[in-house]
């Protein structure tokens, strides 16, 4: 049973999607030159901040535009939830919805998705595609489990444009968080298969049945939309969460704010060494942050998490206060193993997790 027609939404978001600003053909051709060359200065600028050289077993770079970013994000969904909906319905033995509520349910599902996709990819600058890619057109295998760091041109420019802010400062500095996403699932290979099992632990911990599933995805995609739009709706945790969910989301909570926090230091970090401009683009794109967000928003929201950026600000606090303690050698712990990650509950007290993992090893802070 398909929840969403994936083809629609695919052809949805990019008959939707407007091109970007306009640039002739010589500064394309700089931007996306520019934008690779910066993703591998990063390499260099994350693993003297983390401590974390992993560079070599990173997974690729792609400077892409908002139709290819549309369609990977499209694949990547179908690779996680058809599947999930599959082990689903396989586990609860109960019956599936009949084909034509199906087919009438997935076809609106997929517009919606693509109607997303087509807004958030005007906005999204970079990506690590934790899902993977889609499959390459002349039939060669795909990048390694662990996906790929995706850059989006347009994008990159239209909003350096919109900040007022140094374009080749701006560009190296988000590839400085992007690279830090890349650096931490190459750092720890296990992380990949981490994600996808909490997704799916969370998935199989519902209560519904196959009907009542499509119903309440729908529900929630719509509560998506609204929330994109800068409404309230309610998500798909707060219609389906069972007790066994909500403990498996704290987990998720937790990771989600260490990844997305430890990003955002580390960019910093980086950045105020090798950016001249740095505090310039950090104060203005805060605002930005604020105003919009998009694609965190739309993850946090379809898993019932804070729209308010807060994953962001207490992810960041944790690490500093980490690192404060134990050093950034000592923080690196949490990529040894899941059971290092720290809960949402220690995110908000870091004091907690220093306290279970005991005595980090001995570094220099």
């Amino acid at each position: 049973m398909q929840l969403v027609d994936w083809r629609l939404a695919a052809a949805t978001g990019t008959r939707l999607v407007p091109p970007g600003p306009k640039v002739g053909l010589d500064e394309a051709v700089d931007v996306v030159a520019q934008l690779r060359r910066s993703a591998a200065a990063a390499d260099e600028h994350v693993a003297a901040i983390t401590g974390l050289d992993a560079a070599a077993h990173s997974a690729s770079t792609v400077v892409v535009d908002r139709p290819e970013w549309i369609r990977a994000n499209v694949e990547g969904f179908r690779r996680l939830v058809d599947p999930l909906v599959e082990a689903l319905l396989e586990r609860r033995g109960g019956s599936k919805p009949s084909s034509l509520v199906t087919a009438v349910g997935s076809r609106v599902s997929g517009i919606e998705i693509g109607v997303l996709l087509g807004y958030l990819a005007t906005r999204v600058l970079g990506q690590f595609e934790l899902l993977g890619p889609p499959p390459s057109p002349d039939g060669a295998p795909p990048d390694q489990p662990g996906g790929r760091l995706s850059l989006v041109a347009p994008n990159v420019v239209a909003t350096e444009r919109a900040l007022g802010v140094d374009p080749r400062d701006f560009r190296l500095w988000v590839c400085l968080h992007e690279v830090t996403h890349r650096t931490q699932f190459a750092a720890a290979p296990w992380l990949h298969e981490h994600v996808e099992g909490l997704l799916r632990e969370f998935v199989l911990a519902s209560d519904l049945d196959a009907g009542a599933l499509l119903a309440k995805f729908r529900e929630a995609l719509s509560g998506i939309a609204g929330a994109v739009r800068g409404g309230q709706a309610p998500s798909i945790i707060e219609l389906i969460q069972t007790p066994e969910q909500r403990a498996i989301l704290d987990r998720l909570t937790g990771l989600m704010s260490l990844l997305e926090g430890h990003a955002d230091v580390v960019m910093d970090a980086a950045g105020a060494a090798v950016i001249p401009s740095v505090a310039t683009i950090r104060a203005r794109f805060d605002q930005r942050r604020r105003d919009a967000a998009p694609l965190a928003r739309v993850v946090r929201r379809l898993l019932g998490l804070d729209m308010k950026l807060r994953q962001y600000a207490e992810g960041a606090q944790f690490v500093r206060a980490v690192v404060d303690e134990i050093g950034m050698a000592g923080l690196n712990v949490v990529w040894s193993g899941p059971d290092q990650l720290p809960t949402g509950e220690e995110i908000r007290d870091p004091h907690r997790w220093l306290d279970r993992i005991g005595d980090p090893p001995a570094v220099s802070a």
